[in-house]
């Protein structure tokens, strides 16, 4: 019998490694034992190479440690199917060992290293690294310099990653993308769009993967139009492409455009929608309300995906759907068939017991999932916060202050709010003082809790505070500053402060702004110049901004803007039967009976005739 050739089964392990044919590869070692040649040490490195490529790592690991003297190709393709498979702590162990063995690492061991300490957050290894790259000469390789572009990046380090990208002797197109999406993954969306501009003056064409992240850019900026006129360039944009444009309009609230884009998307057949693109539309499905398109998804995904898979990733989008259409038994079924182990699914079901109004169920989860040794994080406990009452929330201060919560700011944030909340606003407001840093969630929150509490000048002047440290107050932060000024009677600082918003701030003023000035004004007995402010105001005056003229026109027995103020409200809400019933008792007070009586016969013509026997519903007006 003739035997192939040492040469020849050597090109055979290299074809099915490049061709991942286990069982080809599998027949090939079974010839290498037969002709004695597995021994050899390049042989058996080749088999390690094959078995590693081939997603066999357990005979690759097998082999691994039966040779005496693994040379570095041996040792890279262990360190290859560790870094594959997302086993970080393996692979930088295994680098470790292989360094005390006195194997000098090289240019195709170090991007797996380095993608380990990236993908782990280890910082302080990934920087010994790099000083092996140093010492090894390879600082110049372009494919080891990309991996620690990403390294930096993905342990926070932009100036390491920029550093190491400018001192690159050349670049490639991967290059210039690790380096942006660096920039994109720690929130300097500028500097990303100045260097995809960059990158452009040097000669190099952006791909897709350039395009999707800087559609990526305009859509965390809140830009989605931009990130659209992005989008329309693309000869052949992919599920990437799109799921970006969905999830960039979902997170800005424009949900009917979300899900126009996502018909669209179905309909062109231009990509199958993967779980980011389902958990997005299912998000805005809970926002409009969309139960029977909600449920189209779920059935969607589930025929897709497989289950395990599917509801790890869409199962809380899921659960709080089903809780915002109040449907208590399909997210309880949701949560049935979630991985019970993670605290992603816990925290989805606790914020579903909030939203349902069930804080007792919601207490229950959380005091359930500490039973079960679940490990809380930063989400469990400022999501349980909000449904605590005084007592149980300090209780859990007191685990936050012991278990390292304290320098959360969404955990500070929800102690600040249910401290305010409660009637503590001194605690909440020592809270607030002794937080490292805010976002502006902090302020809002404590402003909000101040106002609560009626300390209008406080709130103002934490407004000036927070235009201090840099950053810009929004349309909530302004609605609880002039909401405060009202319930403390603040009329002049009130008018300064809303006039100050598009002046100094570009705040375009909305609806519930005007209703603040003109409750300022109604409220401290000024109703010509309420009146006279709603006569200039751009939107159409609502409910809410008549009904604060009618209740302080109440309050100080002003018949006549009582009237004006009625008879608006009657034309907003004709079909409501109280808005007739206090016009006409008005029309009586002011001996206008006539009036009085057609009024009585306008709600009769309407259907709106109180039932004998029965009260007046207002149906929560």
């Amino acid at each position: 019998m003739k035997f192939p050739s040492p040469e020849k089964l050597h090109l055979l392990l290299q074809l099915c490694s490049k061709s991942k044919a286990l069982d080809q590869g599998r027949q090939t070692h079974q010839r290498l034992i037969l002709q004695g040649l597995d021994q050899d040490p390049f042989m058996a490195t080749k088999l390690v190479q094959m078995y590693a490529d081939c997603g066999d790592s357990k005979s690759a690991h097998l082999l691994f440690d039966k040779m005496s003297q693994p040379n570095v190709f041996a040792w890279t393709s262990i360190l290859s199917v560790y870094s594959r498979r997302g086993m970080s702590g393996e692979c930088i162990g295994f680098y470790s060992e292989m360094k005390l063995k006195g194997v000098v690492p090289d240019r195709y061991v170090f991007p797996k290293v380095l993608r380990a300490c990236a993908q782990s957050g280890n910082f302080k290894v990934g920087i010994q690294v790099h000083k092996d790259v140093v010492t090894c000469g390879d600082e110049l390789n372009v494919q080891v310099c990309n991996s620690l572009i990403d390294m930096y990046s993905k342990c926070g380090d932009t100036e390491g990653a920029r550093q190491v990208f400018s001192e690159m002797a050349e670049r490639d197109l991967l290059s210039w993308n690790s380096m942006i999406s660096g920039y994109v993954c720690n929130g300097f969306f500028e500097s990303a769009l100045n260097l995809l501009g960059s990158m452009w003056l040097e000669g190099f064409e952006p791909d897709l993967v350039t395009w999707n992240m800087a559609m990526d850019v305009y859509c965390r900026m809140g830009q989605c139009d931009e990130a659209w006129k992005i989008f329309e360039q693309i000869e052949e944009p992919n599920i990437i492409s799109w799921t970006t444009l969905i999830s960039g309009y979902s997170r800005i609230g424009k949900h009917e455009v979300t899900l126009a884009i996502f018909r669209d998307m179905v309909r062109k057949g231009e990509g199958f929608p993967d779980l980011d693109c389902i958990s997005s539309i299912i998000v805005s499905c809970r926002h409009l309300g969309a139960l029977t398109r909600g449920r189209e998804i779920h059935g969607y995904g589930i025929k897709m995906e497989t289950e395990c898979s599917f509801y790890k990733s869409a199962g809380p989008a899921l659960l709080k759907m089903y809780a915002r259409c109040r449907k208590v038994r399909d997210a309880t079924n949701v949560f049935k068939l979630m991985d019970n182990s993670d605290v992603v699914t816990w925290n989805a079901m606790i914020l579903t017991c909030a939203d349902l109004g069930t804080n007792k169920s919601a207490l229950d989860c959380f005091i359930k999932m500490q039973s079960m040794g679940i490990k809380n994080d930063q989400t469990t406990i400022s999501t349980v916060l909000p449904v605590c009452d005084l007592e149980f929330g300090t209780q859990l201060h007191a685990y936050i202050s012991k278990n390292g919560f304290s320098n959360s700011i969404p955990v500070c944030n929800a102690l600040i709010h249910m401290y305010s909340k409660g009637g503590c606003i001194k605690t909440a407001s020592s809270v607030f003082s002794e937080m490292v840093s805010r976002d502006l969630v902090s302020w809002n929150t404590m402003i909000g809790g101040f106002g609560m509490h009626g300390f209008g000048q406080a709130t103002v002047q934490l407004l000036i505070e927070m235009n201090k440290t840099g950053i810009c107050p929004n349309s909530a932060t302004f609605t609880s500053v002039l909401s405060a000024c009202s319930h403390s009677g603040l009329v002049d600082k009130g008018l300064e402060v809303f006039h100050r918003m598009k002046k100094e701030f570009g705040c375009d003023p909305k609806m519930e702004h005007f209703s603040c000035i003109v409750d300022l004004l109604a409220r401290a007995g000024r109703l010509e110049d309420a009146v006279g402010f709603i006569a200039k105001m751009p939107l159409e005056p609502d409910k809410s901004i008549w009904g604060a003229v009618l209740s302080a026109s109440q309050a100080r027995q002003d018949i006549n803007f009582a009237m004006l103020a009625s008879v608006h409200l009657v034309h907003l809400e004709p079909e409501y039967a109280g808005h007739y019933v206090t016009l006409a008792n008005i029309y009586a007070m002011a001996g206008r009976w006539e009036d009085a009586v057609r009024v009585r016969k306008l709600m009769e013509c309407g259907g709106l005739v109180k039932t004998t026997g029965n009260s007046w519903i207002d149906g929560g007006k």
